[in-house]
């Protein structure tokens, strides 16, 4: 989306936000006490993804080191946050500990040129599936469907989606040139309609009541929302669709499929819901449920 990084870079200059530190041993221990069991006796068909990171005995994920809540460097350097956790999840399921797996910074304008370069072995990284990227690597997943929301005061009761603002009257904030700037408009008149150049004004001018909501993706409105004191509050009505997929080196069906499976198996035994309520649902504690993945191809 436009203005993403911008966002961040003032986001992250302003947040000082460090989930629990996950632990290592026989599992892979979550932010709360979640413990995922390493599947020490997982075997796979030699020449494949998984037996090569099998018996090399490590995996490379590459990740955001700068987004609260999904992937942001701790104090002890290591990454922490719901995208986290999603690739430990897969390593796991690859017979290999926490300690194991080496995070690579995956900024958003180098995703695919890590893939295909061979720096990484899979990017989860609020990875968002499209064509495009489709024409150079391959996705699993998706594993997270995100999307555009509001933030409001913690104790606004009138605002419950966009359909209610302008019945409202609300003033709602974006920024500038952004993909929800313009998709808002749909749901407010021009005049109710505040610009700034990043999501820290905004949330200044929701503090102070100059507007009554903010809005963009909601994976930047929890990080806002995290950092806000418990003065505002994610409406968590999500009303466009940003699917995000697990990105790996162009045509690896193989390896596409089992990330799914691994997928499929965390939603199934609660260990998905328990990575989000451990990370994200700080902020939003509605789990999600996993969306309906897409063909390996």
């Amino acid at each position: 989306m436009n203005a993403r990084n911008m966002r961040w870079g003032v986001l992250v200059a302003s947040l000082a936000l460090a989930l629990t530190a996950c632990g290592g041993g026989g599992g892979n221990q979550l932010a709360g006490g979640t413990d995922i069991p390493v599947d020490t006796g997982a075997k796979f068909e030699p020449g494949t993804t998984m037996a090569d990171l099998q018996q090399g005995g490590k995996i490379r994920i590459g990740t955001k080191f700068d987004q609260p809540l999904f992937g942001l460097k701790g104090l002890d350097g290591t990454p922490q946050g719901f995208d986290v956790e999603i690739g430990k999840i897969v390593a796991a399921k690859l017979g290999l500990s926490p300690d194991q797996i080496e995070w690579v910074e995956a900024p958003s304008k180098t995703r695919e040129e890590i893939i295909e370069q061979g720096r990484v072995d899979m990017v989860v990284a609020t990875y968002t599936v499209n064509e495009k990227r489709r024409e150079r690597i391959s996705f699993a997943g998706p594993y997270y469907e995100a999307g555009q929301d509001l933030m409001v005061a913690a104790d606004n009761t009138e605002i419950t989606g966009p359909d209610s603002l302008r019945a409202t009257g609300a003033k709602v904030c974006s920024v500038t040139g952004s993909t929800p700037a313009e998709e808002i408009k749909k749901y407010v008149d021009p005049q109710n309609l505040t610009l700034f150049d990043v999501y820290s004004k905004c949330a200044d001018a929701l503090r102070t009541g100059q507007v009554q909501a903010v809005t963009t993706d909601n994976v930047i409105l929890m990080g806002l929302v995290e950092n806000g004191g418990g003065k505002f509050k994610l409406v968590d009505k999500q009303f466009t669709s940003e699917p995000y997929g697990i990105g790996i080196k162009k045509g690896d069906v193989a390896f596409c499929r089992f990330i799914d499976d691994s997928l499929t198996t965390a939603a199934g035994d609660g260990t998905y819901e328990k990575a989000w309520q451990a990370t994200a649902g700080k902020v939003s504690p509605q789990a999600p449920t996993l969306p309906q993945l897409d063909p390996c191809s």
